[in-house]
């Protein structure tokens, strides 16, 4: 399996398994961290209709009647073809939302990546890059979105970041 995740920065993890950023929206992630201190592993049965996963672990479901999309990307700088995958999620969740699907978008602690794909749901339905990411630090945690270049990719908008680190040769 191939690294999709940076290493932690000094920061606590999620002090929960998920939670909702906004109605039928939820973020989370693969791990979160007890009261106590220690990391705990979470397992997606069927609470969620649509459960979108940035990166997947044998074991953490989801369960059958959930349906899966997997789109793994790094916790890192992203190719343009990672960015449109970001937009095309976020898209297939605004769908979600719209149909009244309940949705899960996870990553390995359910901070940057998922905030990346939220945050652009959120965008894509009105919100300015500014009021997403404040909306998803808000509901997941202050430390969500701590990835300085993904909230670069969203103050720049998707479109324009792909379009630049497209000429990168």
């Amino acid at each position: 399996m191939k690294k999709t995740r940076r290493r932690d920065r000094d920061m606590p993890g999620p002090p929960s398994p998920w939670d909702e950023i906004t109605p039928g929206l939820w973020m989370g992630g693969h791990y979160w961290t007890d009261p106590a201190g220690e990391p705990r592993p979470v397992v997606v049965a069927d609470e969620f209709d649509l459960v979108i996963s940035l990166f997947t672990r044998t074991g953490h479901g989801p369960g059958p009647r959930a349906e899966h999309v997997v789109g793994e990307i790094p916790d890192a700088a992203l190719t343009a073809d990672q960015l449109h995958t970001v937009q095309r999620l976020a898209r297939t969740v605004g769908l979600a939302l719209d149909s009244g699907l309940t949705t899960l978008v996870r990553c390995h602690s359910g901070y940057n990546r998922s905030g990346l794909v939220v945050a652009q749901c959120l965008v894509d339905r009105g919100l300015t890059p500014a009021e997403a990411i404040t909306r998803v630090r808000r509901g997941r945690s202050p430390w969500a979105l701590n990835n300085e270049v993904f909230t670069a990719y969203l103050t720049a908008g998707l479109d324009t970041a792909a379009l630049l680190v497209g000429l990168d040769p």
